[in-house]
């Protein structure tokens, strides 16, 4: 058998490349939309991809189903309460598909979505014991799958609770200690609340330590896996719709191309909304006005797509030419498919671009606290998730999670001094600069975040 997990940092993200080693045959599993590293891979090794299965409509990435089938002549298999406009292959509960001697077989683990599957692989046929489970995001290293994403279809978390508490408790932790764990997702993923670093494990080991394959109840479980959830991203409704769609298969060539200073102003004029890709230091020290910040450092493309929306044109300007042709691969795994382009040779373009440009106001932990004891004292907006706020906070800030900032602008009164920020100042010169971007003039965030604040005043609340 050959088993390899390619694992995407930016969003966390796993998938998977089986085969059978003398027939090399082989299946993908929950691929990406760019998928030129799993075709070179199957052709290093002369294998087949003859399957592309998704164990569930994605969506925090568009997968790359299409793109794999346009390629291969690849089916596609998703489980059978899956309805698409493509043409599927539906997988019942209990299905084996055979690549040789080794072998697949469909677990149906409704939960995070109704049509969810886990996969089980068998290096022979015959083995009392399988090799290992590929979970998707029912089961995670540390966690399961939330319930609550589906809420505007018409499905609600209870409902789909009660489906993973089923397909957790019962079905696979009903598998042997020995099967060893692939999930679809890891730490940082918005699909879960406390998801580890780790990115395989054992059926045991989570009998053991995930919180919520302990023994308890129906409504016990409910009660745990729906609370403290983070906000999804504004985007995740949109890709969960892509990937049931028969959508335009994808292609960078119109999009990973370098502007000149003139056209990039053109394009900028013209309506398309700025993307800047610095460090939140660089950006601070002089950015194109209206200019959202997400740095690439970082989990990028889930950012943008909490900020911008998937329809709108987009510039990109990044620390060099290498950088954001990367970016623009990454808007692209969500979805974002209106990239304009970037701008070359971003720092003698930025110079020419100077009449354009302002700066941004940050602030220290002591800036902060002497302007919060003043008379015109700023708004202090949290943008931190529930469960990093009830660690601690700092008296009298508005808690508004960065997910949730697109749609509640409305609450931060215009006019007004306002202080942003995060952890640790990452997410702050996003919301900061999404802010400025729609029209409040003097918006600062905070250097280094709360933990920053707290490592200076102890004593804070």
């Amino acid at each position: 058998m050959l088993f390899t997990q390619y694992y995407l940092d930016c969003l966390s993200q796993a998938s998977y490349l089986v085969a059978d080693e003398t027939t090399r045959r082989a299946v993908l599993i929950d691929p990406r939309r760019d998928i030129a590293e799993y075709l070179a891979d199957a052709g290093a090794r002369g294998l087949t991809i003859e399957g592309v299965i998704n164990t569930h409509f994605h969506a925090d990435f568009v997968a790359g189903h299409l793109e794999v089938a346009a390629a291969t002549g690849a089916w596609i298999g998703y489980g059978k309460r899956a309805d698409t406009e493509y043409r599927i292959r539906k997988l019942s509960d209990g299905e084996r598909i055979s690549l040789g001697e080794v072998t697949l077989e469909i677990m149906e683990t409704p939960g995070h979505t109704p049509e969810s599957i886990s996969i089980l692989v068998y290096e022979h046929p015959g083995d009392a014991v399988a090799y290992g489970v590929m979970t998707g995001d029912a089961l995670f290293i540390g966690d399961v799958g939330r319930p609550d994403l589906l809420a505007s279809a018409g499905v609600t978390a209870s409902e789909l609770g009660r489906m993973l508490y089923d397909s957790v408790q019962h079905k696979l932790m009903g598998l042997p200690d020995g099967v060893r764990v692939f999930p679809a997702h890891g730490a940082g993923s918005s699909c879960g609340k406390n998801l580890s670093t780790e990115r395989q494990s054992t059926i045991g080991e989570q009998r053991r330590t995930n919180y919520a394959c302990a023994p308890m109840t129906e409504e016990q479980f409910l009660t745990l896996v729906t609370a403290g959830q983070p906000a999804a991203p504004g985007y995740f409704s949109y890709d969960a719709k892509l990937n049931r769609s028969a959508r335009a298969l994808l292609d960078l060539t119109p999009r990973i191309r370098s502007l000149s200073p003139s056209d990039f102003q053109q394009a900028r004029q013209s309506g398309a909304i700025v993307v800047d890709a610095r460090d939140p230091h660089e950006f601070a020290a002089g950015h194109l006005e209206g200019s959202i910040n997400v740095p690439a450092d970082g989990r990028f493309a889930e950012t943008a797509g909490t900020v911008v929306k998937p329809h709108q044109a987009l510039l990109v300007v990044a620390p060099d030419d290498d950088i954001a042709k990367e970016t623009v691969v990454r808007l692209a795994r969500i979805g974002f498919d209106h990239v304009t382009g970037y701008l070359a040779d971003p720092s003698s373009s930025l110079a020419q671009l100077a009449p354009a440009m302002t700066p941004g106001s940050r602030l220290t932990a002591v800036a902060l606290h002497e302007a919060l004891k003043g008379p015109n004292a700023p708004v202090l907006v949290d943008v931190r998730n529930a469960a990093e706020r009830e660690l601690g906070y700092i008296a009298g800030s508005v808690h508004i999670p960065l997910a949730e900032l697109p749609a509640r602008l409305g609450e931060i009164p215009a006019g007004v001094p306002t202080v942003v920020h995060c952890a640790g100042g990452y997410r702050s010169s996003v919301a900061a600069s999404l802010l400025r971007h729609h029209g409040h003039t003097d918006v600062s965030d905070l250097i280094g975040g709360y933990a920053a604040w707290a490592s200076t005043f102890a004593t804070a609340s």
